[in-house]
């Protein structure tokens, strides 16, 4: 079965190589400041050096501009602020992102209200417009956060790519379990205790032993020997280093932020996201490998596939001449990850 994971982890890098846990969608934030006033915050990423992604806000046209707009660019993000006014309040006002359609790209949306409570929204090309609410409903909170979650191990090719490693060096049906489980409790007690800023740790050093914690599992697959402690038990590593990819859920959730009215039921979603996007991956992953396994046995029985009086056998045993070159590959841009992290929080 392990060699099939080599073409999988072969396709991860081929995306690892344009980006590593990057999800930089716009935002647009919302602070209530009186009982009709609205401090307006409109991020969105460049594209390159400097280009701004087409992307605008909308306001219906009730709603008074009382604050001009300012301009920045910072950290590779175009930043406008200004004030807006609207009477009686936004509630049951439309918001629109225009341009949102044509482009592959979200936007997160924050509002907070005088009362301390605050709504999360996420906008998509299919959605790109929303009605302002008096107030957050949990179930909508919770449905925002599960998807937040899913999202987020998809786009983390990194965290992809330490579980495909780990499943590789688990090999084994019952293994693979017993390994997965032990990453999924360990990084969601690290995901809680920092969602809830009960342990602090500084984001840029744990993304770093986050590829390094890749790099780690890429030696082992290199190399030939198979009874190190890493090999004979898989769950000690998957748990360990699961801990830290915890702190790095926990970042990415802090970008994003919880509503403080709702705190334990976007972190429950968002935790739940996090585990459905696991199992999504792994589902995925197995499968391939099965339909791949299948394949070749089947292919052994076809005329032209039998080995002739004399001649040398096909390669039904798949790609384990992959291996080697793939554990170096995945080592190499997870060890030019590390040091670029490194070089972020040292330089």
């Amino acid at each position: 079965m392990k060699q099939y994971l080599c073409s999988v982890v072969l396709l991860l890098l081929s995306v690892a190589t344009a980006y590593a846990d990057e999800y930089r969608p716009a935002y647009l934030e919302l602070q209530q400041r009186s009982a009709e006033d609205y401090a307006v915050l409109w991020k969105v990423p460049t594209r390159g050096l400097d280009k701004k992604l087409p992307l605008q806000v909308v306001f219906t046209n009730d709603i008074k501009i009382i604050k001009p707009i300012s301009r920045t660019i910072v950290a590779g993000a175009f930043i406008e602020r200004s004030i807006i006014s609207r009477h009686g309040g936004l509630a049951g006002t439309t918001i629109t992102i225009a341009g949102l359609t044509a482009i592959s790209s979200e936007v997160l949306v924050r509002i907070h209200r005088l009362d301390s409570s605050t709504d999360v929204l996420r906008l998509t090309p299919a959605m790109p417009a929303f009605v302002v609410t008096s107030a957050p409903h949990r179930w909508d909170v919770a449905k925002t956060y599960l998807v937040f979650g899913a999202e987020h191990i998809w786009q983390g090719i990194d965290h992809l790519l330490f579980v495909a490693c780990l499943i590789f060096i688990a090999g084994s049906w019952r293994r693979i379990l017993i390994t997965i489980t032990g990453f999924s409790i360990a990084h969601s007690i690290t995901l809680t205790l920092a969602a809830l800023a009960l342990i602090q740790v500084p984001v840029p050093p744990v993304e770093a032993v986050i590829a390094l914690s890749i790099v780690f599992l890429a030696r082992e697959i290199a190399q030939p020997q198979r009874d190190t402690l890493t090999w004979r038990y898989p769950i000690l590593v998957s748990a360990t280093f699961g801990l830290l990819h915890g702190f790095g859920f926990a970042a990415a959730l802090g970008d994003i932020g919880l509503p403080q009215a709702e705190i334990p039921a976007a972190l429950l979603a968002f935790n739940v996201g996090v585990e459905i996007g696991q199992i999504a991956f792994v589902s995925v992953l197995m499968a391939i490998v099965w339909i791949v396994t299948s394949l070749l046995k089947a292919m052994q029985h076809l005329p032209y596939w039998q080995k002739p009086q004399g001649a040398i056998a096909p390669p039904v045993d798949g790609l384990t001449w992959l291996e080697k070159p793939i554990a170096y590959a995945v080592g190499g841009i997870t060890m030019f990850w590390m040091i670029e992290r490194i070089i972020i929080f040292w330089g």
